[in-house]
């Protein structure tokens, strides 16, 4: 049998995961309307004041993850990182979304960073991507 916390975790996990796969099919509708529809909608997720406890930047990223494999196609990396950032702004966490990109070979990438620190991707890409943009 489940402990109380244990069943608490369990439903937390489960509701952001289903706000997160709710969140790759808003992305998915709004770049039919173009790219900045979907700019627009991460650009104005203010960060939301939390009391006491706020969810942890893992679960938050980990409950992302497991909407991809649920979601009706593959997500790339910058509709998971829009998804990701809202939800952690939701959640307390100054996350911003950052698009970037590698000239040669031309590779285009985005990730979220918390306080400068990557959470839902390599540190590294900090290192071979050149910023074009922080939202």
């Amino acid at each position: 049998m489940l402990r109380l916390p244990s069943l608490r975790r369990a439903l937390s996990l489960a509701t952001l995961t289903a706000r997160a796969w709710t969140g790759l099919l808003v992305f998915d509708l709004l770049v039919l309307a173009g790219f900045s529809s979907a700019h627009r909608w991460v650009r104005r997720t203010q960060i939301k004041a939390r009391v006491g406890q706020r969810v942890g930047t893992e679960d938050i990223v980990w409950a992302v993850d497991e909407a991809c494999v649920w979601y009706v196609k593959r997500a790339a990396c910058l509709q998971r990182s829009a998804v990701a950032t809202r939800l952690l702004r939701r959640g307390g966490w100054p996350a911003e979304l950052v698009i970037g990109y590698r000239p040669t070979p031309f590779e285009s990438h985005a990730w979220v960073e918390v306080a400068g620190i990557i959470v839902n991707d390599r540190p590294q890409y900090q290192k071979v991507f050149v910023v074009l943009e922080r939202i």
